[in-house]
């Protein structure tokens, strides 16, 4: 379970939404799920992603987040000479829902679906 305790201590303040961003930003990709995600690559990079608050909304004992994730893929080939995949890094997009415990900071996190 991810912990954004920082953010929730920052909950109803002007700075919560940049606390909150900032934290996200410093998880790595294998604790989100931005490997299911991916729309045109293969592999998820562990590289420095972006976040974008895009509602943020109080549940009670928690707080209910939707962020939309900018990170890159690549399209992982066998790195043969003859090889023709390209090695270029994709730009991915993806919007997850984080649910944090107002209490405690502990995360939950889900990929939302583009239904």
């Amino acid at each position: 379970m991810l912990k954004l305790s920082n953010a929730m201590a920052r909950w109803g303040t002007a700075d919560f939404e940049d606390t909150l961003k900032s934290e996200i930003e410093q998880l790595s990709v294998a604790q989100l799920p931005l490997q299911q995600a991916l729309s045109s690559s293969s592999y998820a990079l562990d590289q420095p992603f972006q976040v974008m608050v895009n509602a943020v909304s109080d549940r009670g004992a928690v707080v209910g987040v939707k962020a939309g994730i900018f990170y890159a893929g690549t399209v992982a080939g066998c790195s043969c000479a003859d090889d023709p995949t390209p090695a270029a890094v994709q730009p991915e997009y993806c919007e997850l829902e984080f649910i944090i415990d107002k209490q405690t900071g502990a995360a939950r996190v889900r990929l939302l679906s583009e239904d």
